[in-house]
């Protein structure tokens, strides 16, 4: 299967990747967050090349995570902004950020510190939104569910141990 197919797999994560796409679309998203919105800075404050955060700008507009709005007439200039659908994007972030602290700059301390309006710094947490405990892995079960093709055979009735 080539990468640009893998949305075409009957499974949440992979349809997500599809629309996100890249490490330069997380890193646009990343500074989406921070407040950028012109694209002049999201090429900037990511590294990428012109030509790749304009194409990953235009995919994430197409995928309704971001919406592209004029903010100059003359001349026409445009920015960026969150979409509802690109807002919910945030504990995926959160989380990656907390996750990239802890293994990967547990050392030097975290680069970026992000602070709620209480005035912490975030402490992302999964929880069960029935029960309310912290998710693990070893505590989830996965399963067909009702948009997974009925075609296709169970691939969770021969998983290992």
């Amino acid at each position: 299967m080539r990468l640009d197919e893998i949305g075409r797999q009957p499974c949440s994560v992979a349809k997500a990747l599809s629309e996100i796409g890249d490490a330069w679309s997380i890193l646009i998203l990343r500074e989406a967050f921070y407040g950028r919105r012109r694209f002049s800075d999201f090429a900037a404050f990511t590294g990428a090349q012109n030509t790749v955060v304009s194409a990953r700008l235009k995919a994430l507009v197409e995928a309704g995570i971001l919406e592209r709005t004029v903010y100059s007439e003359y001349p026409t200039r445009h920015h960026y902004r969150l979409t509802g659908k690109g807002r919910e994007l945030a504990p995926v972030l959160f989380t990656l950020v907390e996750w990239g602290d802890k293994w990967i700059d547990a050392d030097g301390g975290r680069p970026i510190d992000l602070t709620h309006t209480c005035g912490h710094h975030i402490d992302p947490v999964t929880v069960c939104g029935h029960c309310g405990e912290r998710l693990d892995p070893s505590d989830i079960t996965p399963s067909t569910g009702p948009g997974y093709p009925t075609h296709l055979p169970d691939p969770f009735s021969t998983a290992d141990d």
